[in-house]
């Protein structure tokens, strides 16, 4: 993994890290000077006066770990910027992520976020224990076994959802379209994550359901644009439904066989003035002739929203489902001293024409909800009505 690679998904936590930090402070008051507060005078001793004042009177002597209060404190300056996704990983929480973006991991294979306090579920991905046992987008998490899962952190969450192959955990679920909460029962297992699938429908429509833009998924693009190129395909449906993102350079990529080259496939907003960074379509453009449509629904989340949103701006592809998640900005990985790592959130996505999508979405063009009666019966009217439409181009 290129760990400075720039992520868009939600966390990318797919109950697969857990959250801590490290660092440093100084001793004494020290000027504080940024591009976008005012000056002030910050005396970074309380945090020493506080630390001594435990050290003398706290009665349980063998709980006062030096390392855990460096951790502690580093995460509550992070936290206390109010962004879920700027968070810190001390060490052995860092070393999880670097093997869990490569792909596989276990844990149950659900990604989470928190929106208004409120722990949920963004996707529950292909395959995994999670979408078997019938987890869905927009589920809210109540309980994890038996905790309350109102006052966690996604990390504590992640903490408590993830283990070994062969465990099981029980989350407490509600639902919209349910009178009360249910318990589901989830056996763990080791998760893989795929890239995609694709196959043809009717004579002539390349389906190509596209589960997540992982380091991987830019190679098996390719392999199957190859394969639609060879098929007689005349036209597509992108499936991002329930995709939760991943990296950038990927949605680039992906953009580019459906944009011509030099076409805008995202806006980087670093705000407070600064210059913002535009991100082309590179080639090889082999599809951006070929009528398009493409699915999203409420799991549709960052790096599927960017490419939903430059094919939209660009070419005026129709999108298809309901309203896409809303995460809009990017993360950079900082490695610190000890190998840990600062995830910080560096900017805001706007897509070609200038729409924000953090914390709104995409809304689509043509909306088509999901009813419980359309799963329990595993019917499809999104992709139905894709199909009926592009049928037409």
């Amino acid at each position: 993994m290129t760990i400075n690679k720039k992520i868009t998904s939600v966390f990318l936590i797919i109950v697969l890290i857990g959250i801590g930090f490290t660092g440093g402070f100084f001793f004494g008051k020290y000027r504080v000077v940024c591009e976008f507060c005012q000056p002030q005078e910050i005396n970074f001793s309380l945090f020493w006066e506080s630390y001594h004042k435990l050290q003398e009177k706290f009665v349980d002597k063998s709980k006062f770990d030096i390392q855990k209060i460096i951790y502690g404190a580093v995460s509550g300056m992070v936290n206390s910027l109010g962004d879920p996704y700027t968070v810190f990983l001390d060490p052995e929480d860092a070393k999880k992520f670097e093997e869990d973006v490569k792909g596989s991991f276990e844990g149950i294979g659900a990604e989470l976020d928190i929106r208004k306090g409120q722990l949920l579920i963004v996707a529950p991905l292909e395959g995994t224990p999670a979408q078997k046992a019938g987890l869905r987008s927009g589920d809210k998490i109540l309980k994890i076994n038996d905790t309350l899962a109102m006052d966690l952190t996604v990390d504590e969450a992640v903490d408590l959802i993830r283990g070994p192959k062969g465990t099981e955990v029980t989350l407490t679920i509600s639902r919209q379209e349910w009178d009360t909460p249910k318990e589901i029962k989830i056996v763990r297992d080791v998760i893989f994550i795929p890239s995609l699938k694709w196959e043809m429908k009717d004579s002539d429509i390349a389906y190509i359901k596209l589960y997540q833009f992982s380091e991987k998924a830019s190679f098996d693009f390719r392999t199957t644009a190859i394969e639609i190129l060879n098929s007689g395909a005349k036209k597509i449906i992108l499936d991002l439904r329930d995709n939760p993102g991943g990296y950038l350079e990927v949605a680039q990529d992906v953009a580019g066989w459906f944009l011509e080259k030099g076409q805008t496939v995202v806006v980087e907003d670093f705000g407070q003035g600064k210059e913002k960074n535009e991100y082309k379509a590179e080639g090889p453009a082999n599809f951006s002739g070929l009528p398009v449509v493409i699915l999203i629904n409420n799991g549709s989340a960052s790096a599927s929203e960017i490419l939903a949103g430059a094919l939209r701006d660009n070419r005026g592809i129709l999108l298809i489902g309901e309203k896409s998640f809303g995460k809009g900005s990017v993360q950079e990985l900082d490695k610190l001293s000890d190998d840990s790592y600062l995830k910080i959130t560096i900017a805001k996505w706007l897509t070609p024409k200038g729409e924000t999508i953090a914390d709104k979405g995409l809304e689509p063009d043509l909306k088509v909800e999901m009813t419980e009666e359309d799963y329990n019966q595993n019917r499809d009217p999104q992709l139905e009505k894709a199909i009926e439409i592009i049928k037409n181009m």
